[in-house]
């Protein structure tokens, strides 16, 4: 039996207690402390007109399209859940266009933000909460975040670091402790390093911050929360203080991290997606939600005492269990600041934001899973007591995010059992005329233009992100120019295009595994680029695999729509998919040189540094001997 941690708090400061009293969601809250913050502005009432009312006319077009094209036979039952299910899938395609639509028009409108001066210095703690992760990592992108902090000129806010330890492995932990050394002694003259690390890992990350806001929390008065993947540079770090030390109302500031790291395949389709296209919707998204922003866990910066009185989480009924912890605990603390008077606001034209992702296909789901349980837990909370319409609707977002891959699933074996007109497997037989079926007439034309139409909406925002990718200040130069950029882009929407249903499906399994109360296990993200054996493979997308074998057997016999090959074939190849996605592009010359993405080309100091340091702490820690203490 393992001996229990003894928690370690030689190397923190004297305590500083700030009272955390946990939420009552069945009760409005209003901080007594918070000044009124700003409703809404005329501007962004006119940005949420502009983005939900035609997302909501597109998708009332369409279900009238399926509606008529069913209803000339009569409707059945199948057809109206057929028409109800496209219907409000589309919707949410729709806001993403409308969201994307907004950013564009908001980034030729305004094209540069003035910073705000900050009104007073601030005492910010960064917090770095880690479980089981690289050492190496994390410190050499600590070291590199002070070193980038120290040289950049600004105000005179102080920094602390704080690296908050939940680590159950007694060799990670004395890697960890002789890291905080390390860095120490890079830094003599400050900013002070400390490092705790917990005896019981209650709560997981939202226990880990709870313990340091209600023993420490009364010394700062901000918080900037990273995750140990998070890089920021000095001037993002100073940039987020200042505004929130401009902005008495606000409680929150979140910036937009632009994905960096990547090494394999799978790796590079997000680190692209991230810097090309998602600028735009993150663009749309700070408009219409204005100062009642979303909160996503990492590189923002929070008001300590706002937080503390604002934001303590109750535990919430389950499957499993009467009293949950809440996982996706980062939407509900944004809810929770709004509802209690204060702005949650978004940056995301500020640059030096950065965090990695999963580098294979697998570690993707795996930490997609986890997302899901907590996200689908947010429908719970609908309910709670004065949290804004926005804040709901991140919320629902949230949920929805997933659910729509059932209901994606769902409409997938509808057409495929709508087949082929006699072939079908769902038949129109009607009882006044048994013999003679009545088929939907939709006319072959007409269908290909509705494909058409839908996938142009689903490709839309990443044609605006294109579009906005020169207001965002990224040239096509810095991507080895347009020929380069054509030949990036037509290989990442093929095989985001290869991989969605093979997420649909996996998200579908997200969501059953939700709903059967299987529990979703807190592991350290793995971002190495390792793959896994081939029998891990087939046995994780076994679902994937006898799915499309299904859909390629009816389509070989003419029972199900030849439109569906495309689907069928991602299915079927799901393991060699799953293989390709580890495949380092660090070995093909040809990907070094086409599949290029901004943040490589743009490189602020600190990316290299961070590369430099995680060298110099791998090699530092190889040789080094030290114990933690237990009991």
């Amino acid at each position: 039996m393992t001996a229990p941690i003894r928690p370690d708090l030689s190397m923190m400061p004297p305590a500083s207690p700030l009272t955390r009293p946990i939420q009552d969601l069945a009760t409005p809250y209003r901080d007594a402390n918070a000044p009124d913050a700003p409703r809404a502005s005329r501007e962004a009432l006119i940005w949420r007109l502009v983005t939900f009312v035609p997302a909501m006319v597109m998708t009332l077009g369409l279900g009238a399209m399926f509606f008529s094209w069913f209803a000339s036979g009569g409707l059945t039952g199948t057809e109206i859940a057929l028409t109800a299910l496209i219907t409000v899938t589309f919707f949410w395609i729709a806001v993403s266009v409308c969201t994307a639509t907004v950013g564009i028009i908001t980034f030729s409108l305004y094209r540069r933000t003035q910073p705000k001066q900050a009104a007073l210095p601030m005492d910010v703690a960064l917090l770095i909460p880690v479980y089981n992760e690289e050492t190496s990592d994390v410190f050499g992108n600590a070291l590199a975040m002070i070193e980038d902090l120290k040289r950049t000129p600004g105000t005179a806010h102080r920094f602390t670091l704080f690296v908050l330890s939940d680590t159950r492995d007694d060799a990670i932990a004395a890697r960890e402790v002789q890291a905080v050394a390390e860095l120490r002694a890079a830094f003599p003259g400050g900013p002070e390093i400390y490092y705790r690390r917990r005896a019981l890992n209650t709560d997981q990350k939202t226990g880990n911050l709870a313990n340091w806001i209600e023993n420490w929390g009364g010394a700062y008065d901000a918080m900037l929360v990273l995750d140990a993947d998070s890089l920021m540079s000095g001037v993002a770090i100073r940039r987020l203080t200042d505004e929130l030390s401009a902005d008495p109302s606000a409680g929150l500031i979140q910036s937009f991290p632009q994905i960096i790291g990547a090494k394999s395949l799978y790796g590079w389709i997000q680190q692209f997606s991230s810097s090309v296209y998602g600028s735009v919707l993150s663009e749309g998204l700070a408009r219409w939600s204005d100062r009642e922003g979303n909160f996503w866990g990492h590189n923002a910066i929070i008001r300590t005492a706002a937080f503390a009185a604002c934001a303590g989480l109750p535990n919430v009924r389950s499957m499993r269990s009467k009293s949950a912890t809440i996982l996706s605990h980062d939407f509900v603390e944004a809810s929770l600041l709004r509802r209690a008077g204060w702005a949650v606001r978004f940056m995301p034209r500020m640059k030096g934001s950065y965090e990695e992702a999963p580098q294979t296909l697998i570690d993707f789901i795996l930490r997609d899973r986890r997302w899901c349980s907590g996200n689908l837990q947010h429908l719970r909370l609908l309910r709670s007591r004065g949290f804004h319409a926005v804040s709901r609707f991140h919320l629902f977002h949230g949920a929805v995010a997933y659910l729509t891959s059932p209901a994606w699933f769902a409409l997938l074996l509808f057409w495929a059992l709508l087949g082929n007109g006699e072939n079908s497997v769902l038949t129109y037989f009607s009882d006044e005329n048994p013999e003679f079926p009545l088929w939907p007439v939709m006319h072959n034309e007409n269908g290909i233009y509705m494909l058409m139409f839908m996938y142009a909406m689903l490709l839309m925002p990443k044609v605006m992100g294109l579009i906005a990718l020169r207001a965002s200040g990224v040239h096509p130069r810095q991507l080895g120019g347009r020929l380069r950029l054509g030949a990036a882009i037509f290989v990442e929407v093929l095989l985001s295009m290869a991989y969605a249903p093979v997420m649909m499906v996996q998200q579908t399994i997200a969501v059953a595994r939700v709903a059967v109360g299987v529990p979703t296990a807190w592991k350290p993200q793995r971002r190495g680029t390792q793959g896994y054996p081939v029998s891990t493979l087939v046995k994780f997308h076994c679902v994937e695999t006898v799915t499309g074998i299904a859909l390629t057997a009816g389509i070989a016999v003419g029972s199900v729509s030849l439109w569906l090959s495309p689907i069928a074939a991602s299915l079927l190849l799901a393991v060699p998919l799953s293989m390709l996605s580890a495949l380092d592009l660090s070995r093909w010359a040809w990907a070094r040189a086409h599949l290029t993405t901004p943040a490589p080309a743009t490189a602020q100091p600190v990316i290299k540094s961070a590369t430099i340091y995680r060298a110099h702490f791998t090699s530092v820690l190889a040789k080094g001997d030290v114990k933690i203490a237990a009991e």
